[in-house]
């Protein structure tokens, strides 16, 4: 099967092209080769609040809470274009006050075409997420070193698990 990908990791879009889409799939739909690519990946949305600079940075008795609230989602731009998405907003406190607020937004257009329309949900659900993710926690840890914080290392996500629970309604 020659696939078209162009992916930013060749070797990680084509293998996850491939676990995600099955032959019986493409069997049922081979009516041309498929294509799976990134066309451009960009920061939708950053912004940092702290609303207790600068006094926040003398705090000595540092007991630090994080909290980060993930979402993901996609949609169609085109007929053979599609906007993926994950989203973070991550609240730091220090003492039980604010240090800072970071939302942020990553996201990619993808060019997909001839996917079997059974494979398309768990594509969109798990396979773009899984490209995004990494750009958005690098943004997110170099916006936090920048605005005078140690950088949260945000853990890995896996997107099959968020996917089913999001499918389930959790």
């Amino acid at each position: 099967m020659n696939m078209q990908l162009r992916a930013l990791r060749p070797a990680a879009a084509a293998a996850l092209l491939a676990a995600l889409v099955t032959p019986a799939a493409w069997a049922a739909d081979a009516k041309a080769e498929p294509v799976f690519g990134v066309q451009r990946l960009y920061l939708k949305e950053l912004r940092i609040e702290q609303p207790n600079s600068p006094a926040i940075f003398l705090d000595n008795d540092k007991t630090p809470q994080t909290d980060v609230k993930l979402n993901a989602g996609s949609e169609k731009i085109a007929s053979e274009a599609y906007e993926g998405w994950v989203s973070i907003t991550v609240t730091h406190k220090i003492n039980g006050k604010t240090a800072y607020i970071v939302m942020a937004k990553q996201a990619a257009i993808f060019d997909i075409k001839n996917i079997p329309t059974a494979q398309m949900a768990p594509l969109l659900g798990i396979g773009l997420p899984n490209i995004v993710y990494p750009y958005l926690r690098a943004n997110v840890a170099d916006a936090i070193t920048r605005a005078g914080f140690p950088p949260v290392h945000l853990a890995e996500v896996n997107w099959e698990t968020y996917y089913k629970q999001q499918r389930a309604g959790k």
